[in-house]
């Protein structure tokens, strides 16, 4: 007589197997920024962002970063219009496609970069001027964060929100070209 062994458990091992390697396909890379998102993608227009990068008196060769850099604008105008090293970070893949994309474009790539993750998690302390655009509800994480990679000299210029308990040593209203008013906050660390 022969024995057949019941197919259930080979064909639940079998499932098992299949299901896990369709896990480890569909999983996300480890390269993948697993943060928030701290803000919507909302473009700032360009006068804004030159009127940003001026209030922080951004000069030539200093490092600048940009929180939540978007399209890649405000990188694009630090390293085009005041040659600074500029780094933007972005969590969006697509937008990090898209301004690394324009920054060759433009032959920018030795002083301008997006850097495809979390701003919670990268190393600020060789910043000479950061730029933040995000949703109020962040900026307190954005505040503490930055407050223990700072060095003393460093200028913040915020976009719309004031950041956190920190006091601006200056703020400014201006409209831009359609109209509406844009609130700009300078601090020094």
């Amino acid at each position: 007589m022969l024995h057949r062994r019941p197919l259930f458990p080979a064909a639940f091992a079998l499932a098992a197997l299949s299901l896990a390697a369709f896990a480890q396909q569909n999983a996300a890379p480890a390269s993948v920024p697993t943060g928030e998102s701290l803000g919507p993608y909302y473009p700032t227009p360009d006068s804004i962002v030159d009127r940003m990068l001026q209030l922080g008196a951004l000069k030539a060769g200093e490092k600048m970063f940009d929180l939540g850099s978007g399209d890649g604008r405000i990188v694009i105008m630090a390293a085009g219009k005041y040659h600074a090293d500029a780094t933007g970070v972005e969590l969006d893949q697509n937008l990090v496609r898209q301004s690394s994309a324009k920054i060759k474009s433009l032959g920018l790539s030795g002083t301008a970069r997006i850097i495809f993750g979390d701003v919670m998690k990268q190393n600020y302390s060789q910043a000479n001027l950061i730029t933040v655009y995000l949703l109020p509800k962040a900026l307190p994480q954005i505040q503490a964060m930055l407050e223990g990679q700072l060095k003393k000299g460093t200028r913040v210029v915020a976009h719309d929100y004031e950041i956190g308990t920190w006091v601006p040593v200056k703020s400014e209203t201006i409209p831009d070209e359609e109209g509406r008013a844009h609130k700009l906050f300078l601090y020094i660390r």
